[in-house]
């Protein structure tokens, strides 16, 4: 079957929830990610937004987190307490793992969703943090969604909005944060990982019709790509769930 760029994405995102794992998402693909996994191949896994809803059923798939139809079957409607009270229970272990977006990324996985340019004359203000700054803070795992350019894949943010391994690997311990035990970027092109000890990045694999060399010409800085294997595209079934069960008006493919 034939795919778009956006479902290609949304399938390889929902490939790193596991059946169990307790998933913190924001509006739009990383939404409709959570819904496939849930769908697909993981319907033990707990999806809970800022907004307080946590456990929703997703029946229909909601526009935004605010959107009521993510209370739907929920086993808890409550606060922005609640919702960042789960993310950062150390009792759950490593099943957490939040999904977020980005506009820059550098080597060490450090976000910014704040401005382009200068803060105070940007050239561009973006939507900023929300709560993406909590995500990547404490949830022991992160994946970030990513066009992938080499003016988003940069030496050197514009705004640090949310904290990667800081300088490298012992950043996170001197900055006071927990440490992080994946983190995955899902971009248009291909899967990017980050070693756990080093911090060091490297192209996981890329999409039909990419060639690592390609992806290695849109990033800013120094990656290593000489891991990269051909990723898995798409299959008919998760094509199918997506389309039918996870978004039918097709809002975010």
């Amino acid at each position: 079957m034939n795919f778009t760029s956006n479902e290609q994405m949304t399938i390889m995102a929902a490939r790193e929830i596991k059946n169990g794992d307790i998933v913190f998402c924001g509006t739009g693909i990383s939404m409709v990610a959570a819904m496939a996994a849930k769908h697909i191949h993981a319907p033990e896994s707990i999806i809970f937004f800022e907004t307080g809803s946590i456990d929703s059923s997703l029946e229909d798939i909601p526009l935004a987190v605010s959107d009521p139809r993510v209370m739907c079957g929920g086993s808890l409607n409550g606060t922005l307490l609640d919702a960042f009270s789960t993310m950062q229970n150390r009792t759950t272990g490593n099943r957490v793992i939040g999904i977020v977006g980005a506009a820059q990324i550098d080597r060490f996985a450090n976000l910014n969703t704040t401005v382009i340019g200068e803060y105070h004359s940007p050239l561009v203000r973006l939507a900023g943090s929300g709560g993406s700054c909590d995500v990547a803070s404490f949830a022991p795992r992160l994946c970030v969604f990513m066009k992938h350019e080499k003016r988003r894949f940069v030496s050197k943010l514009d705004y640090l909005t949310s904290p990667g391994y800081i300088d490298g690997p012992q950043g996170r311990q001197r900055a006071g944060l927990p440490e992080r035990i994946a983190t995955t970027v899902i971009t248009d092109m291909g899967i990017i990982r980050f070693d756990p000890d080093s911090a060091g990045i490297y192209l996981d694999c890329c999409y039909r019709g990419i060639v690592p060399e390609t992806i290695l010409e849109n990033t800013g800085f120094e990656l290593d790509i000489s891991r990269a294997v051909p990723a898995a595209p798409p299959t008919h079934n998760e094509l199918e769930i997506l389309r039918k069960k996870c978004d039918p008006e097709g809002y975010f493919s």
